[in-house]
């Protein structure tokens, strides 16, 4: 999925960034958890397994 894609799903769940703005977020790593959700969502992600670390 290209960053211009992520974008256009976004919007589709009524996010709205630019293609510069996410791939400075995601370069950087800087973004919320709310906004991980959001792209999870966006690129179809309906199921997370986390497994604990011992």
């Amino acid at each position: 999925m290209t960053y211009a894609d992520l974008v256009e799903n976004l919007s589709a769940v009524g996010v709205t960034e630019s293609e510069a703005n996410i791939r400075n977020k995601i370069s950087r790593g800087t973004f919320t958890a709310a906004f991980f959700l959001q792209c999870l969502l966006a690129i179809g992600c309906n199921h997370v397994v986390l497994n604990k670390v011992d």
